[in-house]
Formats: C-alpha cells, sequence, structure tokens
C-alpha cells in the first residue's frame, strides 16, 4: 500500500490531475474580499419620547426596555443613553454566539413585549442590526448648480440608481447617506389660527380625518364582490390646500374655510433636516452598496461599473456623480501584495532547497508547494472561506511548513536509493519509517494552531482563517508526503551515488565542516550537561528582553484614507455644524498630503473599512469626514498634522483625526468607566478623571458622558390662570409641542415612499423667544367656547440648565471618560502612565462607587481570554501525542521543553526587532509552539530507531543527529525563507508575526541538534555521562602508556 502510486504510474497521474483540478477550479470561484465578514453581534436600538427630559426617558423608556433585554442570556453588553427625547441602546451579543439571527430575532420579541410598559406618547421602538463590514461601492451624486440645491431631483436620481444597482448580481443591500426626508409641510400664522379658534392640533386631526386610507368594506353579491373606497385619500399639494377645515365651536357646523386660504402648503425637505452630505464641499447624497459574502468583489466591480457609468451619462448638468470609494481597488492591491509575497517566499524556499539537496531534489520537494496549495484552495471552497488577506496570509505561513514532510520523505527516499534499495523498497521503507513522526509532527503543528481556529468572537472571526489555511496546508502536505511525493522522487532521482556530483545536483556539502560539526557534537553529547546548558543561553535571554516587549492589539491600518469626527457643543444646529465643516474641508485641503474630504452631517458615514460602525444618527452637532490622502506613506505624521491644525484653527468644535484600526472595533483607545448611583458624584469623579487624563502625554482630546449640560427653556404654569382660561399643563405642553414641532396629519404617497404631511406655525415663530411667549394657546370653556390665551399670560419662562444624557452601563449608572491618544502612539503604554498619574493624584471612590476600564485594553483581555479558553485541552492532547507517538513520557517531557525555550526565542527575537507584543505576536507565538518542536521530533524518532543511539551510546547519537542536520537545517532554512517576505514588506501587522515563528524556529534548530540529544543522553541513560568520561580517562590512560612503547 505505501508503494500504490509509484507501482500505478497512472494512478499517480489522475490523483495529480485531480488535486489540480480541483484547485484551479476553486481559485476561479471563491469569493474574494479585503478581510473577513465578521458575525453582527451589535445592534441599536432607538425610542423616543417627545419633550422629555433624560430622567423622565430613563424611568419610563430606558428601564422597561432594559429589564426585558436582560432576560436573554446571550447579551454581553447594554450601552444606554437618555436623551432629551429620545433613548439610544446598543446591545452587543457574546463572542461564543455564531447564530447571532435567532437570538436577534428573540430580542425583537423582548422589544415588543416591552412596548405595553412604554408610555402612550413614545414612539415604537426602532431596530436595526450595525453592519461589522465595509461598503463595496460608494457613489456621490453632486448638486453643481449654482442655484440652490434641488433635493427632490437628488433624491429621485438616487433612488434610480439605487434601484439599478440593487438589480445587479451579487448585491446585498443599498443604502442612502445625506438623504434628507422630505415631507408635506403646511406653515401657519399663529395669530390667525388663533383668531379662527383652532390650535396647530385641531388644523392636523381635521386633515387627518380627510386622509382615508383605510377599507369601506365590500359590496358582496352572488356573482362576485366589489371593493369599496372612500376616493379622499390626500395625494397632492393642491389637493391638501383645497382641505375644508371647520372653524369656531363644535356645535357651529356652517363655518368652513378652505386649508390654503389659511396656510402656506409646500412639499420640501424636513427642516431642520436629520441629516446631510457634502461631497466636493457640494450638497450631496450617497449611494453605498453592500456585496454579498459569496461574492468575487472584483467581478461585482465590473458588473456595477458598467452600470454606474451608463447611469452618470445620463445625469443632467446639474448633478455631477463622484465615486468616493471602491472597495475592489483596495482587495487587488491587498491580495496582490500578499500573492506575490507569497511568490517571492516560494522563490525563497525553492533555492534554499536547491542549495541544501540539489536541482533534482529541489523539483521534486517543489511540486509539493503547488500541489499542498491547490489542495488548501479545494478545502477552502469546502469550508466556505472566502479569499482574503487572513486565508492568504495563512498560505504563505504555511509555505515553510508544507515543504517540511517532502525535504525529510524525498531525503529519506533518496539516502535508501543510494543505500541499496530499489526504488519501490526505498519508497515503501521510508513511508513506513517516516509516517508516524510525520504524523506526530503534523498533527502538533495542527494543535497548536487549533486554538487559533477555535477562538470564539470577532477577533477569532478575523484571524480564524490564518489557522485554518495553516491546518489544512500541513494536512496537505502530510498526506502529499505519505503518497504522491515519494513517488515522484523515486522515480525523478538517481537510484545510484555516481562518484562526486556538482554542487548544484547534490546541493553544498564541505567534508572539513561536517567532520568540525561532528567532533562538536561528539564532545557535547560526551557532556549533555553541557550541551543543555548551551544552547538554553539564548532562550533565557529572550525571556529577559521579554519584560521591555509593550503591549497592542492590533495594529493600525496603513492606508491612504483616514476618518474625522467632529462633535459640536450638545445643542448645536446642522447648520452650526456644515459652517464648521465647510471651514474644516478649506483647511484640510491647504495640506499638500490631503485630496479629499467628504463630510457627513447629523449621522455616522457609510463605512469605508470594516470596523467602522456606524451608532450616531439624528445627532445634528455631529459629523464625519472620509479624508483621501495621496499615500500611506508617513501615515501616523498626516493624522498628527491634521489633527493639530484644525484644533488651532477650529476650537469651536472638537475633531478626532482618527487612523484606521484593525481587528474589533472600540470607541476610544482607553475608557475609565465610573460607575455608582448618584449622577451629580459620577459627574464630579468623571471631571477628576478627565483632568488627570488631559495632563497624561500622548492623549490629544478626552470626552466624559456626563460633562456637558443643555440649555433648556423652562415654562412655570400659573394652573389657577391656566384652568380659568380652559387649559393645564398637558394641554399648554401638547400645544407648545405641535405647534413649534409640528403635528402630522395624514400623508401622502409618492411611489412607494410616504411622506408625511406636518401641520406648523412659521419658521420665524418658532426661532425668536418672544414669538413664543406670545403663542395663543386655545382653551374651551365649560359651554365649549374657544379662549385665545397667549402663554405669557399662564406661564413664566426661564433658561435652565439640563444634563444632556445619563448613560448605562448592563443597566448600571456609569459615566464613561474617554481618551484619544496620538496616531503611533500604544494604548497600553499611555494607560499605563494614565494609571500611574492617576493613583498619584490622590483619587479615590466613595462607597459604592467602582472604575473599570475599557477600550483597547479590554477588548485585547477578551481577545486573549477568548485565545487561551482551549489551550489546556490542546495542550494536553499535544502531551498525548507526544506520549503515544514515542511510548515514553520522558521523551515527550523534552520536547515540550523545546517548545517552552522556544517561546522564550520568539519573544526575544521580537524585541530586538523593536516590535510591540501584539495579538499577531501572540498568534505566532501559538503557532510556533507546534513549529518548533517539528525538528525534535524527527532527531528524537531517528535515534529511538538507532539500535546503538538508542541505547545512548554518544557516538552514534552524533552520527544520528549528523545524518538528520541536513533535513532539519534545510527545513528550518526554507521556514524562515518562507517568512522573509512578509518581514521584509514592513508594516506593523504582519512582521511581529512573522517575526516570532522565525526566530523561534531558527533557535529551535539548536535545541533540536544539541539540547535534545544532550536532553536523551541524561534522562534516558543517566549513567552514559559518567560512562564517557570513564571511557575517556581510560583511552587517555592507554595512549599514554603505549606512548613510551611506540617510541
Amino acid at each position: 500500500m505505501n508503494r500504490l502510486l509509484f507501482d500505478n504510474r497512472r494512478l499517480l497521474m489522475l490523483a495529480i490531475a485531480l488535486v489540480v483540478v480541483a484547485g484551479m477550479s476553486s481559485l476561479l470561484v471563491l469569493p474574494r474580499m479585503e478581510d473577513p465578514v465578521l458575525t453582527q453581534r451589535a445592534a441599536i436600538i432607538n425610542a423616543r419620547l417627545p419633550g422629555a427630559t433624560p430622567e423622565r426617558v430613563e424611568a419610563l423608556v430606558v428601564e422597561p426596555l432594559e429589564e426585558e433585554l436582560r432576560e436573554i442570556p446571550e447579551i454581553k453588553e447594554i450601552r444606554t443613553t437618555a436623551r432629551s427625547g429620545v433613548a439610544n441602546i446598543v446591545v452587543e451579543l457574546r463572542d461564543d454566539v455564531y447564530a447571532a439571527s435567532e437570538v436577534w430575532s428573540r430580542v425583537r420579541n423582548k422589544i415588543d413585549d416591552a412596548g405595553p410598559q412604554l408610555p402612550p406618547e413614545a414612539s415604537e421602538p426602532e431596530f436595526d442590526l450595525l453592519e461589522v463590514t465595509a461598503y463595496a461601492s460608494i457613489v456621490a451624486l453632486r448638486w453643481d448648480a449654482p442655484t440652490d440645491v434641488n433635493y427632490a431631483v437628488l433624491r429621485r436620481l438616487a433612488e434610480e440608481l439605487d434601484r439599478r444597482l440593487l438589480a445587479v448580481g451579487g448585491t446585498r443591500e443599498v443604502d442612502t447617506f445625506g438623504d434628507p426626508a422630505e415631507e408635506i409641510t403646511i406653515e401657519i400664522d399663529p395669530a390667525r389660527l388663533a383668531t379662527l379658534g383652532l390650535s396647530v392640533a385641531d388644523v392636523a386631526r381635521q386633515l387627518a380625518a380627510s386622509d382615508a386610507k383605510i377599507a369601506a368594506g365590500q359590496l358582496r353579491a352572488a356573482d362576485g364582490s366589489l371593493v369599496i373606497e372612500v376616493d379622499s385619500e390626500l395625494d397632492t399639494v393642491r389637493r391638501i390646500a383645497s382641505t375644508p377645515i371647520r372653524i369656531g365651536a363644535d356645535d357651529d357646523a356652517g363655518r368652513l374655510v378652505s386649508l390654503g386660504a389659511v396656510a402656506d402648503v409646500q412639499k420640501g425637505v424636513i427642516d431642520p433636516p436629520t441629516r446631510l452630505a457634502l461631497v466636493d464641499g457640494k450638497p450631496a447624497i450617497a449611494v453605498a452598496v453592500l456585496v454579498r459574502g459569496d461574492q468575487r468583489i472584483d467581478v461585482w466591480a465590473a458588473k456595477a461599473d458598467k452600470v454606474v457609468k451608463a447611469f452618470g451619462a445620463e445625469l443632467p448638468p446639474a448633478v455631477g456623480m463622484k465615486r468616493v470609494f471602491e472597495q475592489s481597488g483596495y482587495v487587488e492591491t491587498r491580495l496582490g501584495t500578499l500573492l506575490w509575497n507569497l511568490v517571492a517566499g516560494a522563490a525563497a524556499v525553492m533555492v534554499v532547497v536547491w542549495l541544501m539537496m540539489g536541482w533534482r531534489s529541489a523539483v521534486v520537494v517543489g511540486s509539493a508547494l503547488p500541489l499542498a496549495s491547490l489542495m488548501v484552495l479545494a478545502g477552502m471552497r469546502w469550508m466556505g472561506i472566502p479569499i482574503h488577506q487572513m486565508s492568504v496570509t495563512g498560505l504563505i505561513i504555511a509555505l515553510g511548513l508544507l515543504i517540511d514532510n517532502a525535504i525529510v520523505i524525498v531525503d529519506e527516499v533518496a539516502e535508501r536509493m543510494h543505500g541499496g534499495e530499489s526504488p519501490g523498497e526505498a519508497v515503501a521503507s521510508a513511508v513506513s519509517h517516516l509516517a508516524g513522526p510525520l504524523f506526530g509532527s503534523t498533527l502538533t503543528t495542527c494543535l497548536s494552531f487549533a486554538p487559533i481556529a477555535l477562538m470564539p468572537g470577532p477577533a477569532g472571526e478575523f484571524v480564524g482563517a490564518i489557522a485554518v489555511s495553516v491546518m489544512m496546508a500541513v494536512t496537505s502536505s502530510f498526506f502529499l508526503a505519505m503518497t504522491v511525493t515519494p513517488a515522484i522522487a523515486a522515480i525523478f532521482l538517481p537510484q545510484e551515488q555516481r562518484g562526486e556530483r556538482p554542487w548544484w545536483s547534490s546541493g553544498l556539502r564541505s567534508d572539513r565542516l561536517t567532520a568540525g560539526y561532528s567532533t562538536l557534537l561528539g564532545f557535547l553529547f560526551r557532556h549533555p550537561l553541557l550541551g543543555i546548558s548551551l544552547p538554553v543561553a539564548a532562550p533565557v535571554l529572550g525571556f529577559v528582553l521579554a519584560g521591555s516587549l509593550t503591549e497592542q492589539f492590533f495594529p493600525p491600518a496603513e492606508r491612504d484614507q483616514l476618518q474625522i469626527q467632529m462633535d459640536l457643543p450638545a445643542g448645536a444646529s446642522i447648520d452650526a455644524t456644515r459652517r464648521i465643516a465647510d471651514d474644516a474641508r478649506d483647511l484640510l485641503l491647504q495640506n499638500p498630503r490631503v485630496k479629499a474630504v467628504d463630510w457627513f452631517l447629523g449621522e455616522s458615514g457609510p463605512a469605508f473599512y470594516y470596523n467602522m460602525i456606524a451608532n450616531r444618527s439624528g445627532v445634528p452637532q455631529y459629523a464625519q469626514a472620509m479624508v483621501q490622502i495621496d499615500s500611506n506613506e508617513d501615515y501616523f505624521g498626516v493624522v498628527r498634522e491634521v489633527q493639530q491644525a484644525l484644533n488651532e484653527a477650529l476650537p469651536a468644535a472638537r475633531f478626532l483625526v482618527r487612523q484606521l484600526e484593525q481587528g474589533p472595533p472600540f470607541d476610544a483607545p482607553i475608557e475609565a468607566r465610573l460607575f455608582g448611583p448618584d449622577l451629580d458624584e459620577l459627574g464630579r469623579l468623571g471631571r477628576e478623571v478627565r483632568r488627570v487624563m488631559s495632563q497624561t502625554a500622548d492623549i490629544v482630546h478626552t470626552q466624559s458622558d456626563l460633562s456637558e449640560t443643555l440649555p433648556k427653556l423652562a415654562v412655570t404654569v400659573d394652573e389657577a390662570s391656566a384652568r380659568l382660561a380652559g387649559l393645564d399643563n398637558e394641554t399648554v405642553a401638547r400645544q407648545l409641542d405641535a405647534t413649534l414641532e409640528g403635528a402630522v396629519g395624514g400623508s401622502v404617497l409618492e411611489g412607494t415612499e410616504s411622506l408625511p404631511v406636518r401641520v406648523r406655525v412659521a419658521g420665524a415663530e418658532r426661532s425668536d423667544l418672544n414669538h413664543i411667549a406670545a403663542t395663543d394657546l386655545i382653551g374651551r370653556t365649560a359651554t365649549g367656547e374657544a379662549t385665545r390665551t397667549p402663554l405669557s399670560a399662564v406661564a413664566d419662562l426661564r433658561l435652565t440648565p439640563e444634563r444632556s444624557a445619563i448613560p448605562h452601563f448592563n443597566s448600571e449608572r456609569m459615566n464613561e471618560v474617554k481618551a484619544f491618544i496620538t496616531a503611533g502612539a500604544l494604548p497600553s503604554e499611555v494607560q499605563g502612565r494614565f494609571v500611574e498619574r492617576l493613583a498619584g493624584s490622590g483619587f479615590t471612590l466613595p462607597p459604592g462607587y467602582r472604575l473599570e476600564y475599557g477600550g483597547e485594553g479590554s477588548k485585547r483581555n477578551d481577545a486573549v481570554g477568548n485565545l487561551m479558553s482551549n489551550v489546556a485541552v490542546l495542550l494536553v492532547l499535544m502531551a498525548a501525542t507526544l506520549v503515544l507517538s514515542f511510548g515514553s513520557f520522558r521523551m515527550a517531557a523534552i520536547i515540550g521543553a523545546v517548545a517552552a525555550l522556544s517561546v522564550g526565542l520568539a519573544l526575544g527575537s521580537l524585541a530586538i526587532a523593536g516590535y510591540p507584543f501584539g495579538f499577531t505576536a501572540i498568534i505566532g507565538t501559538m503557532g510556533l509552539i507546534g513549529v518548533g518542536i517539528n525538528d525534535t521530533i524527527v532527531v528524537l524518532a531517528a535515534i529511538r530507531d538507532d539500535a546503538k543511539a538508542r541505547t545512548g551510546d554518544a557516538a552514534a547519537i552524533r552520527d544520528v543527529v549528523v545524518r538528520s542536520s541536513r533535513h532539519v537545517i534545510a527545513t528550518t532554512l526554507t521556514t524562515i525563507a518562507g517568512f522573509m517576505p512578509l518581514i521584509l514588506g514592513g508594516g506593523g501587522f504582519w512582521p511581529p508575526m512573522a517575526i516570532t515563528i522565525a526566530g523561534g524556529v531558527g533557535g529551535a534548530t539548536l535545541l533540536a541538534l544539541v539540547l535534545a540529544p544532550s536532553a536523551y543522553t541524561l534522562l534516558m541513560c543517566p549513567r552514559c555521562e559518567e560512562s564517557a568520561e570513564n571511557a575517556a580517562e581510560i583511552t587517555t590512560a592507554t595512549e599514554a602508556t603505549l606512548a613510551p612503547a611506540t617510541g
């Protein structure tokens, strides 16, 4: 069976053809994207209670919703903010939840259950899942005409582009940004309205009664039935203006007036608009497209490009079009770079094999590279893993690993053929001899990467494909080493050693170097304590250097894009936000590195990177900008320069120039969470923490949830006077709300969109305090007669401060103080300095209050905890594999010691290279544990299979190690060569992982060739050292005795 493919050449060719076809077809159909798709574990719930203070929103809306949500065990965090008139609840599921849709269904049910507990005037809670993916394409329709923007035209064109892009195969969803909603506005002069004895709410109520959009029954007859419909729905502005309005007392049915006679009816955008977009400084609407995860982004982009170009050719002259973002270009660049690294790594590996083993062996070993890679592609297709930067990186990591088995098996087949065995016998005996050790090393490598593949949560989903690719690669390599590779070696390699061959045929060799190496090994094996001590020095030094390593979660993404978040003081209008945004754009474009600045006002902008969370909406004082720079060179320098320019020139707003981050998203790098019952005390504690933060180096901005207050116009009603006028507190509040904010009286259907019909007073009346005080309130006497009373006659008006927000974290009141740091600074270092400074400031917490930290550190701890959750079990499985493979606990202990010492080598390499100990370095260290022991397994297996070496004979062990050294060194060099493109490519993401594995494997070679045999001698043959020393003394004495006689 071991020589089946060698004896049956047709079967060998068919097996190779099957691998090639399966791999190539998978390459053509596998989805391609820039980053992995993360499970939607976050959602936002918005519930409105118009006119309510944050305290009322907290009590009447937040508490019932939180109480229901707490009953769902899969929820990890509930972050709530109660503001004036609205509650925002962000729900995050536990990291181990993968069937998220089922959990979100239960969340929706709980929201429905809380509905009856909410006040009648509260709106129905709105539930939206937060996307954790980037839009594939963002196209903006821009108003280029010198006239005022016509949003009706832009909205109609955006809807048409939306419809066309949705029809492109592979499109998942199309969203619009900066699209201010439209409505039918009915503006009435308040004085004239009061003269007629009507309030805004009265007009809205009568208008709604004229909007018959309800069923009127059916005419049922023997031959059939007819649907009856009252044909009087509101459908046009003219129809609304002609609506008759009854005026006067309820019993005065004869006095009617058309609405158009007392009001101005027009269609337009909501005033003030809730959201806007400014593209190239001009009003625009952005259309953003999400692509299904099973699509090739390059294929989809080609189809969408044709649609967009055809649409652009049809646009009127007043409207321009801009491609704000196209993900396909970044995907092509990212995957192209990684594929080039893959090719370069493969070439470097082949050169090493050629130099070490000769060109024939290099060809045979090299055949395993494409075959194993194609098998991995087929496995990715079977497992549903797309081609993205993580899965491709897994192949790069596996480059040096997947040919280790091929090197060992080819070298073994060649040695046996040169030793006189026939090719068939050499294949059979080599496979039989190496099956156990290679299976053990493959299994331990897979187990070392298994914690990464099994890690739950966003971090696991982000990097898990790396481990899966490596595991599939080494498994494929083992399968090939047991079947195809030895058959090809026996066919292609020469059967006999024909004299001295040139180095390019047999590999580089040096008899003098081999003799010196053999002598050194013999000396160390005769003194095993020395053989153990010398190799241990480097790992110990590595553990010492590890103390100087700084910590990091994921490094930032060095890209030619960045984002800016702008906040104005609470209560600022969207017009004020727009003015600051225009000034900021003009300022930024003075920087030669900045090429474009596009603003999205009142809401989060479209995500152009996978971990940007859109969790802000309906916030007029907020804006987010997408900034395009010329390149990613000196990325951090550009971020710092832009931040400083905005801080100095526009102090009226708070700007956060944020670099794009890798890994799971977080709001701020450093978050100090203060918990306690009293909001005033939480505010005081937050101010102390914020003061210390502002004094900490590398912190550029701070923000506290309880730091802002809103000016409030308090209306104190004289109830006695109000009663005499036929009013009460509730009537006053409702009439003021309807007068200022408007009252909805029906709707107009335009296509598939429903436009509300809103009745309100003119804008000038709503923006002046004196006009508000003079607002006429309509009351009813006991006889039903309408009364007209100005607000100032029954109430006092005064400005008072009001808390802008009340935040909760898992149902507890919280004040979160956030710190944003200098671009390029490490959050762990900055947080360490802040914690030290806070402790030295005398800051203390009262009883019942506590302080916790979130931000990057919390996310890192969560991810590391998830990574380590399966490590203990997998380490036991690795130990069991080694014990069963060798039938010895002591030999397994030797291999375990090599694994532990290789970690020290990895940490030392990372410290010498000057990289922080981030999550990618942790991943590299985890993988190294399995990779670093492979050479040790091969060496110990060879010692065990040699009869003399097995007894502890130092000379025999030396000969075994010398014979094993070539393929051990070859596998080490190929592993390092495979990682060199990632190391030399620079950046902060891949080099730490590549350095930890390459550095650890390089040092583990010394451990395998020196420490492991020395430890074997000491553990497996305790008296070997004494015997070796006695033998040496006897030899010396004999030589001394015989010397005179010889002379």
